[in-house]
């Protein structure tokens, strides 16, 4: 008698994910390409022949057996380094991975709670908070049962705003990710909860940490260093020199563009804020990231225009595989990374199509205005700044008019694309209740590169 066929159990395609992660892995070269067909094969899964997507309330369980799977790669990551097997192209494929995983989760989250959109001009749940499966935690940490957390003082969080810039800073390397910023932790004598962190437009800040959690965020990830005195220390030294450099005797701390490692600049951007805490509490002995994004394409336009100078670089998302953290818990607000998705993509494909054919960025004579009176705003107080920043955007003293010429042709080269295809998920959704599938985005978007001409938005092909 034929067996009936139906739809396929979720669970069981994670725990063959799960069983090719625990086979022996005699090199570097084996680890890699282990790695890229476990991705290329998550990569290439109809999700929606699942069971999951046919019976609903198995969406959580699914879910925290993908963050399961996730902490699982986290923790052989750490084997993989110590054996010495952790290669470049092993780097990029256990980020693949992570990025796929986190993908589906999204797409579960988002069945989960019916597609629900956050409305025009709302603003997204307070990071580790929600009713929804909206943090998922590593089992061995603790959670509040609304998915509040304990920090430590030298926590770092990483997260994803919803601009597109955020998603530009996440996919400008060599290996795409889903975030675009990091904050440190701090906790006073008194108990109360800080983060420190360097902004584009503000520089180095302490803000009260319940205040920071309340920004837009699409998602975070809590992370903790393995040495808890370390970094604590960290987190104390940073807080006390943001402080001292933001008070009358003190010299702000300004945003570095060139995103340079050198130890000897005074600006600092995100990460590089950091990396500079917990080199100076150790004394020297702990450089982060363990692994470096590089910025070696051989189209430059984008990086030269924003003052990028180095190759070797931290970006916010090398914490995602640093052995020396751990994972503590995931947030994100489901209403939303439908949209971060698709900017992800979008910009993927932006920075492939300028490496891949010579994009580059082709400034009007609007463009240049907007960047010119952006660039002159910049001299204005801080007060003033925030009157205006509806009509001209917050500009740091050091920022370049170039700088801010591509961040506002990106933009809007970015989302009119986004638009399209917000549109026509939204159409497949009330359809189908199936969302895109990422292949299906980036097939979208081929399609409408070749169909472009010479001319994306503001990036113009050389003609032939």
């Amino acid at each position: 008698m034929q067996k009936a066929v139906g739809p396929q159990r979720f669970v069981d395609e994670v725990a063959v994910f799960r069983a090719a992660l625990d086979r022996p892995i005699g090199s570097a070269q084996v680890l890699a390409t282990k790695l890229e067909r476990i991705y290329s094969a998550f990569e290439q899964q109809d999700f929606f022949r699942f069971d999951v997507f046919q019976e609903r309330d198995k969406a959580p369980a699914t879910m925290q057996a993908l963050f399961d799977l996730q902490m699982e790669l986290h923790e052989k990551v750490r084997q993989w380094h110590a054996a010495g097997l952790m290669s470049r192209p092993a780097q990029k494929a256990a980020r693949d991975c992570l990025r796929a995983a986190r993908y589906a989760i999204d797409i579960l989250g988002e069945l989960w709670i019916g597609y629900e959109r956050l409305p025009p001009g709302g603003r997204p749940k307070r990071a580790f908070t929600g009713g929804n499966y909206n943090t998922l935690t590593n089992k061995a940490f603790a959670a509040d049962a609304d998915g509040t957390m304990a920090f430590q003082s030298g926590d770092i969080i990483m997260t994803r705003g919803k601009l597109h810039n955020s998603a530009a800073i996440a996919r400008i390397g060599d290996i795409d990710s889903q975030f675009s910023h990091v904050a440190m932790v701090y906790i006073d004598p008194r108990g109360r909860h800080f983060a420190v962190e360097s902004l584009i437009e503000r520089g180095a800040i302490v803000e009260p940490l319940s205040d920071w959690l309340g920004h837009e965020l699409g998602r975070a990830v809590l992370f903790r260093h393995r040495d808890a005195v370390l970094a604590q220390r960290a987190a104390t030294l940073i807080h006390d020199r943001v402080r001292h450099a933001n008070g009358p005797d003190g010299k702000r701390i300004l945003y570095d563009f060139t995103m340079s490692l050198d130890a000897k600049t005074h600006n600092l951007y995100c990460s590089k804020l950091v990396r500079r805490a917990f080199k100076e509490a150790s004394e020297g002995a702990v450089e982060l990231p363990t692994f470096k994004t590089r910025l070696d394409m051989k189209n430059r336009d984008f990086m030269d225009r924003i003052g990028v100078r180095t190759i070797d670089t931290f970006a916010p998302g090398d914490l995602e595989i640093d052995p020396d953290f751990d994972v503590v818990a995931e947030w994100r607000d489901y209403r939303v990374t439908s949209d971060l998705r698709l900017k992800d993509i979008v910009m993927d494909k932006l920075f492939e199509w300028m490496e891949k054919y010579d994009y580059k960025f082709d400034e009007t004579l609007r463009v240049r205005l907007i960047s010119v009176f952006g660039r002159l705003a910049s001299y204005l107080s801080d007060d003033v700044k925030k009157m205006i920043e509806n009509v001209i955007p917050m500009v740091p003293v050091n920022m370049k008019r170039t700088a801010i010429a591509a961040i506002a042709m990106l933009h809007e080269t970015a989302e009119p694309i986004f638009q399209k295809l917000r549109a026509l998920e939204d159409e497949r959704t009330e359809r189908s209740g199936l969302p895109l599938h990422p292949r299906e985005v980036r097939q979208c978007l081929e399609r409408a590169r070749e169909t472009s001409g010479a001319r994306i938005g503001y990036l113009l092909r050389p003609i032939a």
